[in-house]
């Protein structure tokens, strides 16, 4: 059953809009009701992991049920309806919190640049290329197994100055999430990266070079600075444990 098997004939066409519209109300609910008497800062921060929220899971369940049945034998193959619907429910999640980032946090390149770089895969994929999308969602999945624990981590760090439980999640969640986060980004994402790149330097027929070989780069460039990213929290970790072997964070 594809997802757009649940959606009348005439709006089989519009999925992309559908899914931006899905999560623009996540977002509004969460700015406009959800997190309205926080400050304007940490409030639209906070809309952003809410809106997360409706994108890493679903995306998970998603790319695994578009990949996991019909493994095929070669990362070149043509795309299936299903993993096109992924990709535009993806597609739909990231032009939406490149938006906010756009609005509400401009200086944060970073993120901004992440999120160009991945709706460049993303796009390729589904309306040029029109074949590759099945490692691409194996590393959407690697990508994603780690979203809610993120999000619910960053959701408590937003307001652990004025909430003691919240303080208390983050502590409990750093080292646990730190752990899981270093494995997923440092080790396993990596070594699938290389048999990617491996497999599409031996076989990439029907593959524009110039797409396989952008879209590796850019993978490998997302796992270099998510490294550089939790290095940096390990390091403010383990200066807080120290400073107060209360605080984990």
């Amino acid at each position: 059953m594809e997802i757009s098997d649940y959606l009348p004939e005439s709006l089989r066409s519009h999925q992309t809009l559908l899914f931006f519209a899905y999560f623009l109300a996540a977002y509004i609910s969460a700015y406009f009701l959800l997190f309205r008497r926080w400050d304007p800062t940490p409030r639209a921060f906070a809309s952003s992991c809410f809106t997360s929220l409706f994108h890493g899971t679903p995306a998970l369940l998603l790319s695994l049920a578009a990949t996991y049945p019909h493994p095929p034998r070669s990362y070149s193959l043509p795309n299936t309806p299903s993993q096109d619907s992924v990709l535009e429910f993806s597609t739909a999640y990231f032009l939406l919190d490149l938006l906010h980032y756009l609005l509400f946090f401009p200086s944060d390149l970073l993120f901004i640049i992440h999120h160009v770089a991945t709706l460049y895969v993303l796009l390729t994929c589904r309306y040029i290329v029109l074949r590759g999308a099945y490692p691409i969602l194996l590393l959407l999945i690697l990508a994603e197994v780690t979203s809610p624990c993120q999000n619910t981590w960053s959701l408590a760090r937003t307001c652990r100055s004025n909430s003691p439980s919240a303080d208390r999640l983050v502590r409990f969640l750093s080292p646990k999430f730190y752990t899981f986060y270093s494995i997923v980004r440092g080790v396993i994402a990596p070594l699938y990266v290389l048999d990617l790149t491996y497999s599409y330097w031996k076989d990439s027929r029907g593959m524009p070079r110039w797409a396989w070989t952008s879209w590796v780069v850019i993978m490998a460039v997302g796992i270099a600075a998510s490294m550089l990213w939790v290095r940096d929290k390990w390091s403010v970790w383990r200066k807080e444990r120290d400073l107060d072997p209360r605080k984990t964070d």
